[in-house]
C-alpha cells in the first residue's frame, strides 16, 4: 500500500562530492569526456577592459586549506553590464566577447583557486543605487551542505567602496565594519598581469562573510 506523501521520511542531505569534479569539472580531474569544457579563463585579447588574476585559497575551520572545492564565479563586464537579457540597465554595452561566468577548482596539489578575467565595472542596482565594481562567487566541496555565496570587492576601488557603503544593498548587509574586510582581494601587481587574491575562510577568526540568496 502506498503510503500518503505525510507519512514519508525526509531524505538525508548529502554534501557536494567527492564526485563533483568528474561532473563539472571533469578535465581537471582527468576526465576529458566533453567537447566543451567549462574553464577558468573568461577573457581574451578581444575582451574589453583590464586583464587581470583572481586567485587564492578556501580554508577550513582549522585552517587548512581545501583541496577539492569547486568555484564559479559571475560578473559584469568593464562596462558594468551583465551578459544576460535581465539585465536591463542602461549603462555600458554588452561585450559579446565577454560571457561573464566561470569555474574552476582549487588545485589538487596547492589548494589554490584561479581566474583569468577582466576586471569589472560598477554596476546599478535596484532602484537607481550604485554597487561597487565586485564579482561574485559560489562555492562547493565535501561538507558544504548548500553553495555558499559571497563577493569579492577590490581593495584599490577605496572610493567606490566607501560610496558604496550608502547605497549597496549588499555591503549594507554587512552591518559590522570590520567583518566587510573579508570581502576585499588586495592586488599585486609585481606580475605582467595585476593579480588580485582572495582567501575564502569557511569557519572560524576572520571567517568570509556568506549571503543566504
Amino acid at each position: 500500500m502506498v503510503q500518503p506523501l505525510d507519512y514519508l521520511k525526509e531524505t538525508a542531505s548529502q554534501t557536494a562530492g567527492p564526485y563533483v569534479h568528474i561532473g563539472l569539472i571533469s578535465k581537471q580531474a582527468g576526465f576529458d569526456i566533453f567537447e566543451t569544457n567549462f574553464t577558468n579563463i573568461m577573457a581574451d585579447e578581444t575582451t574589453r577592459g583590464e586583464r587581470i588574476i583572481i586567485e587564492g585559497r578556501v580554508i577550513d575551520g582549522t585552517g587548512t586549506p581545501v583541496r577539492d572545492a569547486l568555484i564559479e564565479i559571475w560578473q559584469a563586464n568593464a562596462d558594468g553590464r551583465y551578459h544576460h537579457e535581465l539585465d536591463r540597465q542602461k549603462r555600458g554595452e554588452i561585450d559579446e566577447d565577454f560571457r561573464g561566468w566561470g569555474r574552476t577548482g582549487t588545485d589538487f596539489d596547492t589548494a589554490i583557486y584561479r581566474f583569468e578575467t577582466i576586471k569589472p565595472g560598477a554596476v546599478s542596482g535596484r532602484g537607481g543605487t550604485e554597487m561597487a565594481p565586485h564579482i561574485n562567487f559560489w562555492i562547493v566541496a565535501r561538507g558544504i551542505n548548500i553553495g555558499l555565496n559571497t563577493r569579492m570587492y577590490f581593495a584599490d576601488e577605496q572610493d567606490a567602496n566607501a560610496n558604496a557603503t550608502a547605497t549597496d544593498p549588499v555591503l549594507n548587509l554587512i552591518e559590522q565594519q570590520e567583518r566587510r574586510k573579508t570581502l576585499i582581494a588586495e592586488r599585486d601587481e609585481s606580475g605582467s598581469v595585476p593579480v588580485y587574491r582572495f582567501d575564502i575562510i569557511l569557519q572560524g577568526e576572520n571567517e568570509t562573510v556568506f549571503f543566504d540568496i
